[in-house]
C-alpha cells in the first residue's frame, strides 16, 4: 500500500466494541471494566467531580474575590422572659449591655445587643424596665412600654452608616450613596418621599435665612465733579 492509496474515508468506519462476548472477542473476562470495584458493577454512575472520596479539586483551590461575609452584623440575643426571671431584674431596672454582662446573660460587648419578645414561662411583663440596646423586637418593645417602661434603640454600625433612626417612625435610610435597585415599590416610594421632604425642608430653611438678613442700604449717588 502506498500513501496515495489512503483515501479520506480511511478510519471513518470502525467496528463497534463488543463487550461481554467471551475471551475470543479481545475484551473477555472483565470486558474492559477492570478488576472488581463499583465501576465493574451495573448501575454505577459517579459524579463528574467525584475523586474517590478525597477533597475535590474545586474545593482545594484558594478562594478569592470580594465577599460581604466579614461585615455581617452579629448580635447577642436575650429574651425578655430570661430577663424577667433573673433575680437581678426581679424589680425592674436598667437593662443594657453592662447590666446583662453583670447578670451573666451576655458574654461581653463584642457584639451588638438585641432584645427579643419571648416570655417563656412568664405569663406577662409587670416590672418596669429602662431598656437600651442596639435593637429591640417589636413585640418586646410593646410589652416593655405597656408595662410602663421605656425603650431606646441605639442602632447597629450599619444603621448609623445608612442614616436609619430607629427611634422615629420613618426608618428609611437617609444616607444612601446610590439608588435602590432592589426591594419593594413601597420602600422605594418611602425613600423618594423622605428625600423630597428633606429637600423641601432645606429650601424652607434657606428662604428663612434670606428673610432674616437685613436689606443692604442703597448707596447714595456720587456728586458730579466740578
Amino acid at each position: 500500500m502506498m500513501i496515495h492509496d489512503i483515501t479520506a474515508l480511511a478510519g471513518a468506519y470502525k467496528n463497534r466494541k463488543r463487550v461481554g462476548r467471551g475471551e475470543g472477542s479481545g475484551h473477555g473476562k472483565q470486558s474492559g471494566r477492570g478488576n472488581k470495584g463499583a465501576g465493574s458493577r451495573s448501575g454505577n454512575a459517579a459524579k463528574k467531580a467525584f475523586e474517590g472520596g478525597q477533597m475535590p479539586y474545586f474545593r482545594r483551590l484558594p478562594k478569592f474575590g470580594f465577599t460581604n461575609a466579614p461585615f455581617k452584623i452579629k448580635f447577642w440575643t436575650v429574651n425578655i422572659g430570661d430577663i424577667v426571671s433573673h433575680p437581678s431584674f426581679a424589680k425592674g431596672g436598667a437593662v443594657n449591655a453592662a447590666s446583662l454582662i453583670k447578670a451573666g446573660l451576655v458574654r461581653d460587648e463584642s457584639r451588638d445587643l438585641k432584645i427579643l419578645g419571648s416570655l417563656g414561662k412568664e405569663t406577662a411583663l409587670k416590672a418596669k424596665f429602662t431598656v437600651e440596646a442596639s435593637r429591640v423586637s417589636a413585640s418586646a418593645k410593646k410589652m416593655i412600654e405597656d408595662a410602663g417602661g421605656s425603650v431606646t434603640q441605639t442602632g447597629t454600625r450599619r444603621d448609623k452608616t445608612r442614616g436609619i433612626d430607629l427611634t422615629s417612625e420613618d426608618r428609611t435610610p437617609k444616607n444612601l450613596t446610590k439608588k435602590l435597585k432592589r426591594g419593594s415599590t413601597k420602600t422605594k416610594a418611602k425613600v423618594a418621599a423622605s428625600e423630597a421632604a428633606n429637600e423641601k425642608a432645606s429650601d424652607k430653611a434657606d428662604s428663612a435665612e434670606k428673610a432674616e438678613k437685613p436689606a443692604k442700604a442703597e448707596k447714595a449717588p456720587k456728586a458730579p465733579k466740578a
